[in-house]
C-alpha cells in the first residue's frame, strides 16, 4: 500500500563509523541526529527514524521522539515499525531469484501459474498479463486499496467481524474491465504484487514468508525484519492517524498494550513486513548495489516502464535516472499511521531510509515533511563522504 509536537526526545546510534575514518564517522552521526532532531521539532510528528548506509555497507541510524505517546515510550533505532509498500522489493527480489533457478520468468503468462483458480478467468486482462507485467505494474489492473468494496470489509476487520485473505484481495477486482490493454500503460496496483505471492508459493510450494526469510532476511542479516501478520508485533511503533481517515480507524491505531487494532496481515505481499530504518538501508544497499543474491539481476530489477517524465518503474522499484544527485532507484511506503522512505544514490553508494510513526500530512498531500527529508537525508550523506 501507498502513501503533534512531542518535546524532542533523542536516541540515536551509530552501527559503525563512516568508510573514510572515523572522524566522519562522528560527523555523520553527529549531524543525523541533528537533522532528525530538527524535522521533529519543525514538523511535530511524533517520532522517527533513520538510517544511512555508506558506500562500505556500514549503517549511521539515529531515532527522535516518542513511539508511544500516551505511554511516553521513546523511539529508538531498534524500534520498528510498519514499512508498507517497500515490502515489494522484496517479493521482486523473490520472483527475480526464482527466475535465476529456471522456475519461473517473467515472460510466463500468469495463465501459467494460477489459471486453474476458480476465479482467474474473471481477472481483468487475466489470459494476457505476464509476471513480468505484474511486477512493473502494466498489467491494466485496478488496485483494490483504493475500492469502496475493500475499504468496507476493513471497517469490519477493524470491529473483528471478518477476516480478508489473499484471495479475498483478488475477488475485489475480479469481474472490473481492465483499466488499459497490458503493456500499454502504467498504473500502480497492490492486486497485481497480491497475484506475485501466489504465485511465489504456487511455485516454491511454501508460504511467501518463508520465502523471504530463507532467501533474504536469514542469509543477508536482516534481523530486525519480519512479517507484519498479525496484531501483536513485537516493539512495534504505535502509529497515529490523522481524523477521518478512509478506514474508520481511531487516531491511535493501537490498545494500550501496543497491539494493533486491525490486522496488517491484509497487507500481505503487497508489502507485508515490518522493519527499521537500519534494516531498511542496509537491504537497499544490497539490493541495488547488486549484492543481494549470488547470479546478476541488476538489469533485470533495473528495466523499467515510464510512468511519468523522468521515472521509470523496474521490479518493484521507482527509478529516477537522471536527478542532482545523479540515478535513484527505491520505493516509499504508506499503510495507516505509518510512512517510510527507501532510496539509493547509485553514483555515490550512498542508500537512505526513514520511517515515520503517523501518516497526518501525508495521506492528503497537505505536508511536504516526507520529501524535505528525503532531500534532507541525501545532502547530509553526500556532504560528509565527499
Amino acid at each position: 500500500m501507498r502513501r503533534f509536537l512531542i518535546a524532542a526526545s533523542i536516541v540515536a546510534t551509530l552501527g559503525a563509523v563512516a568508510p573514510v575514518g572515523a572522524q566522519d564517522g562522528a560527523v555523520l552521526y553527529a549531524r543525523l541526529e541533528a537533522t532528525l532532531e530538527d524535522f521533529h521539532a519543525r514538523y511535530g510528528f511524533p517520532g522517527a527514524t533513520a538510517a544511512i548506509s555508506l558506500p562500505d555497507g556500514k549503517v549511521a541510524t539515529a531515532a527522535t521522539g516518542l513511539a508511544d505517546v500516551e505511554a511516553g515510550r521513546a523511539m529508538t533505532p531498534e524500534t520498528p515499525m510498519l514499512a508498507a509498500s517497500i515490502g515489494k522489493t522484496f517479493v521482486a527480489a523473490t520472483v527475480l531469484a526464482l527466475e535465476n533457478e529456471g522456475r519461473l520468468l517473467r515472460a510466463d503468462l500468469l495463465a501459467d501459474h494460477l489459471g486453474d483458480r476458480p476465479w482467474f478467468s474473471d481477472l481483468p486482462n487475466a489470459e494476457t498479463m505476464t509476471i513480468g507485467h505484474l511486477l512493473r505494474h502494466s498489467a491494466g489492473l485496478p488496485d483494490h486499496v483504493h475500492l469502496p468494496a475493500f475499504q468496507a470489509a476493513w471497517a469490519k476487520m477493524v470491529t473483528g467481524e471478518g477476516v480478508i485473505t489473499p484471495e479475498d484481495l483478488v475477488g475485489f477486482v475480479t469481474g472490473m474491465d481492465p483499466l488499459f490493454e497490458v503493456g500499454t500503460a502504467w498504473a500502480y496496483s497492490d492486486t497485481g504484487y497480491i497475484l506475485l505471492g501466489l504465485v511465489i508459493e504456487a511455485v516454491t510450494g511454501q508460504p511467501y514468508h518463508e520465502v523471504v526469510h530463507t532467501r533474504f532476511l536469514d542469509p543477508l542479516a536482516l534481523a530486525d525484519t519480519f512479517p507484519s501478520d498479525r496484531r501483536d508485533l513485537p516493539g512495534l511503533a504505535v502509529g497515529y492517524l490523522a481524523p477521518g481517515n478512509p478506514f474508520g480507524l481511531q487516531e491511535r491505531t493501537a490498545d494500550a498494550e501496543g497491539r494493533l487494532l486491525w490486522d496488517p496481515a491484509v497487507e500481505w505481499t503487497g508489502g507485508g513486513l515490518a522493519s527499521t530504518s537500519h534494516d531498511l538501508a542496509r537491504w537497499g544497499h544490497l539490493l541495488f548495489g547488486g549484492a543481494a543474491m549470488a547470479a546478476p539481476y541488476l538489469d533485470r530489477l533495473l528495466g523499467g516502464v515510464p510512468v511519468a517524465p523522468g521515472v521509470l518503474y523496474g521490479a518493484g522499484v521507482a527509478i529516477h535516472p537522471d536527478t542532482p544527485r545523479g540515478p535513484v532507484y527505491g520505493h516509499g511506503g504508506w499503510i495507516p499511521a505509518y510512512v517510510s522512505s527507501l532510496r539509493h544514490y547509485a553514483d555515490h553508494g550512498l542508500t537512505v531510509a526513514f520511517q515515520i510513526n503517523t501518516d497526518a500530512g501525508f495521506i492528503d498531500d497537505s505536508s511536504d515533511r516526507v520529501s524535505d527529508m528525503e532531500a534532507a537525508l541525501a545532502d547530509l550523506a553526500l556532504e560528509v563522504v565527499q
